[in-house]
């Protein structure tokens, strides 16, 4: 049950990246950025897409596809006695996370674009 909780959490998280994109919630260091004007937030937004949300994104979709994949090809099992089986599940959320934070990201940085042609 305890492994388990471990996946379920792990699921619940890694979905949640694209959501708490999406609402703009993410953490952010607001020391300056709150000070800043509409369009400049636009902008530092659309860049912090261009330059770190999509490079990595696109870099744990391609490596997780694999990770999942091979998991699935040797039946991978958990190590514990009586431990969950088909792994491959909770490795498949990995890139399918990442390509939900690329849509959400796109859609984030297209509002930002458009905050920025105001």
């Amino acid at each position: 049950m305890q492994e388990m909780e471990w996946h379920l959490f792990s699921a619940m998280f890694l979905l949640a990246i694209s959501y708490t994109l999406q609402k703009d919630a993410h953490v952010r260091v607001d020391i300056f950025y709150a000070n800043f004007a509409k369009k400049t937030q636009a902008l530092i937004n659309i860049l912090g897409f261009i330059l770190f949300i999509l490079p990595i994104s696109l870099l744990i979709t391609y490596y997780g596809i694999d990770f999942a994949y091979n998991a699935y090809t040797i039946n991978e099992q958990s190590g514990d006695p009586g431990g969950l089986t088909q792994r491959f599940i909770i490795k498949s959320i990995i890139p399918i996370s990442f390509i939900l934070v690329i849509i959400s990201g796109t859609i984030f940085a297209k509002n930002n674009y458009e905050v920025l042609k105001q």
